[in-house]
């Protein structure tokens, strides 16, 4: 993976002025700046906008001489206002002896970076710094096609960010940390938080939105993938939104890997069991190749490593035409010259041929290093609604895991279960008839799984509150219904192990 070049690209702030990034998070604070603050003033319809990189609502609804719509055009809209403007509000002399501003035509000043307000998963005000025109993401294409530039928020940063597992840890490793979104949510739960990113750019940026935020540094280590960290270096926590997209050829660093296929993926999933510590998680964003005559589902299965439990979810399947079409938009390519776009385009297809992929999957693996002698791997397909952040989720998928691992069908039949809050059960079947077809539990916290049950599975859901041992349920439920309850016993704990793999029921403990 090459070198960077920043031609075009404006200078940056100084990251070693810590004081100043002090100051201006205080006057950016102090005049409401904040996601809520934008929200309040832009309105819903043109804050989510501004999320698919349209801007002109904003800068219709920051036609104003308020302090914050100056901040807002400044800072966000990337245009030049006024000095006196913002003298009140800004500490504009040190902005500009740092940086963070630069004076344009006579009166005027401008910023060299795009500041998005975000808010933090407790409540956290936080700004994240990106390159300018790329502060936020979506159809219109990214704001510069610089090979080293740095984007801000996207979906796909908050996606991995909700689903993070958050327990307290003693060191957290972002790799191509980007713009440090994780690097930023890791700094509230770890000790000691290592970013590393290829492009020397987007440590200094990581560096400035972690000042700006508020936030511990960081260990900034330039580099690709593991490279940057000692092989003796181990850690609780690993995340990574890594630059996955399948593409015929190394363009743009924040998002090609320049690794064929799916190869950057797949390293990055291998070499992270030997990096973590016991019990320690790796999440990473991804994307695979789904390939003619090949379960996409076992490659996958071939990418985790010794020791690990994994659990992988695809939450979107493209066909070729589809995906470069997305990646294409995503550079802005389609805003070019015809016969280039074309030919870019001819040449994504090209390189799916040649791999014979079909489709591209995307979603979330999620490694947890464990000593078990038969690793638990799940991968899904689960590309309904859920409900973020996911993190606890994420963790508690674990513990049940251990939990079933640690129970073979007699200590099964011995526990105690409880049905988990805000599950329902429904009743299909055709009106009027005097049973139900079958029987639907549906979950409406995390994954929102719904499940198919018999009525056998259904009464049981139902009974559990912990008082009763799974045997004595299933004693009562023979009874009612008249059956054996020794065959009853034999053949439901199948059913109850997936109701707790799936979450519908906890051990009660």
């Amino acid at each position: 993976m090459g070198g960077v070049s920043h031609s075009s690209l404006s200078p940056l702030p100084s990251s070693d002025r810590v004081d100043v990034a002090a100051r201006l998070r205080d006057a950016l604070l102090g005049a409401s700046f904040t996601a809520d603050g934008l929200l309040d003033l832009l309105g819903a319809p043109a804050y989510a906008a501004l999320a698919r990189s349209e801007t002109v609502p904003a800068l219709r609804a920051t036609r104003g001489d308020t302090p914050l719509e100056a901040l807002v055009r400044l800072f966000l809209l990337q245009q030049p206002v006024p000095q006196a403007r913002v003298a009140d509000v800004l500490p504009v002399e040190d902005c500009l002896d740092s940086g963070w501003l630069t004076g344009v035509g006579g009166d005027e000043v401008a910023a060299t970076v795009d500041i998005r307000p975000y808010g933090g998963s407790d409540g956290e005000d936080w700004f994240i710094v990106s390159d300018l025109g790329c502060a936020v993401g979506g159809a219109g294409g990214i704001g510069s096609r610089e090979e080293g530039v740095v984007l801000g928020v996207g979906g796909a940063s908050t996606t991995l960010a909700g689903i993070t597992v958050r327990t307290p840890v003693a060191a957290a490793l972002d790799l191509g940390t980007g713009s440090g979104i994780q690097a930023l949510h890791a700094a509230q739960h770890a000790t000691r938080v290592t970013a590393t990113d290829l492009n020397p750019r987007a440590l200094h940026i990581t560096a400035l939105t972690l000042a700006l935020s508020g936030a511990p540094a960081a260990d900034l280590r330039e580099g690709s993938l593991f490279e940057p960290i000692a092989d003796d270096e181990t850690y609780d926590l690993i995340v990574s939104n890594p630059p996955f997209v399948i593409s015929p050829g190394a363009r743009l660093t924040y998002r090609d890997g320049g690794m064929g296929g799916d190869d950057l993926c797949r390293t990055l999933v291998q070499q992270a069991g030997d990096r973590l510590n016991e019990g320690g998680y790796a999440q990473f964003l991804a994307n695979w190749q789904h390939v003619e005559g090949e379960d996409w589902q076992d490659r996958l299965r071939s990418w985790v490593p010794r020791g690990c439990d994994a659990w992988i979810v695809q939450r979107e399947v493209q066909d070729v035409t589809q995906y470069a079409e997305l990646w294409l938009r995503d550079a802005g390519d389609h805003r070019d010259d015809p016969a280039e776009y074309q030919a870019r385009y001819d040449a994504w297809l090209d390189e799916f041929e040649a791999r014979k992929v079909k489709a591209v999957g995307f979603g979330w693996i999620t490694l947890r290093r464990a000593t078990a002698a038969e690793p638990s791997i799940t991968v899904e397909e689960w590309p309904h609604p859920v409900e973020q952040p996911l993190g606890e989720t994420v963790r508690a998928h674990f513990d049940r895991v251990d939990y079933l691992r640690a129970h073979d069908d007699a200590a099964l039949l011995a526990g105690h279960f409880k049905l988990v809050e805000e599950v329902v059960q429904e009743q299909v079947g055709l009106p009027g008839a005097e049973d139900p077809e079958h029987v639907v539990l549906r979950q409406h916290r995390g994954m929102c799984r719904a499940t198919k049950v018999d009525t056998v599975g259904a009464g049981f859901a139902g009974v559990c509150d912990g008082t009763l041992s799974a045997g004595r349920i299933l004693d009562a439920i023979a009874q009612l219904v008249g059956e054996d309850p020794v065959l009853l016993r034999d053949r439901t704990p199948a059913q109850i192990r997936l109701l707790v793999e799936q979450g519908f029921l906890e051990p009660a403990v």
